[in-house]
């Protein structure tokens, strides 16, 4: 039944994925919000990113991720915590820590990606240009733009739907920081 336990994404699906986000990654923070299995982030970690945290509120699941991160010696590049989602981003915009890219993969019971995306903005969670690649059921659809994000693609495989967003600050902010910049430097 869709929405209830971990579901693994598909390799079908993880290979499009980053087909579609790029195979390779130039170093970077990445965040895995309802890891599941860790999947996403150890084949982030695998293609180039320097560090991924991994969030989930299942004990199986962070003991899977460990194991997972262990067997692909990539323990190093990562940490691994058992929260929910809410608490986890409270507790990251505290450390100060920001993100290059983010897999969202909530139970498709929850319908509030979008939601979770601009928290993660609020909070200072997303650098400027980060990827969010959005999971969810491919009977759901999600704005294409929203807040300061902009759908850059959409792609359904069956019961599964992926979206991948890019966060830009709005342009009347940037100008209002260009502007800021010029008065500094006369």
């Amino acid at each position: 039944m869709p929405g209830m336990g971990t579901r693994p994404t598909t390799d079908k699906v993880k290979e499009s994925i980053f087909s579609m986000i790029g195979p390779y990654f130039e170093g970077g923070n990445a965040l895995d919000l309802f890891a599941g299995t860790g999947g996403l982030g150890i084949e982030a970690l695998s293609r180039g990113m320097d560090h991924a945290v991994f969030i989930d509120k299942e004990p199986k699941s962070i003991t899977t991720i460990k194991e997972n991160l262990k067997a692909t010696r990539l323990e190093e590049q990562a940490e691994v915590y058992r929260n929910d989602a809410g608490r986890a981003l409270k507790a990251l915009e505290k450390r100060g820590t920001n993100f290059e890219l983010v897999f969202l993969d909530p139970p498709y019971r929850f319908k509030n990606g979008d939601e979770l995306m601009i928290d993660m903005a609020e909070r200072a969670l997303l650098k400027h240009g980060a990827i969010v690649v959005l999971e969810y059921e491919s009977g759901y659809a999600y704005p294409e733009n929203f807040a300061d994000f902009r759908c850059l693609r959409t792609a359904r495989y069956g019961e599964i739907a992926v979206s991948i967003y890019r966060y830009e600050y709005a342009l009347d902010q940037a100008g209002k920081l260009d502007k800021e910049e010029e008065q500094d430097d006369q």
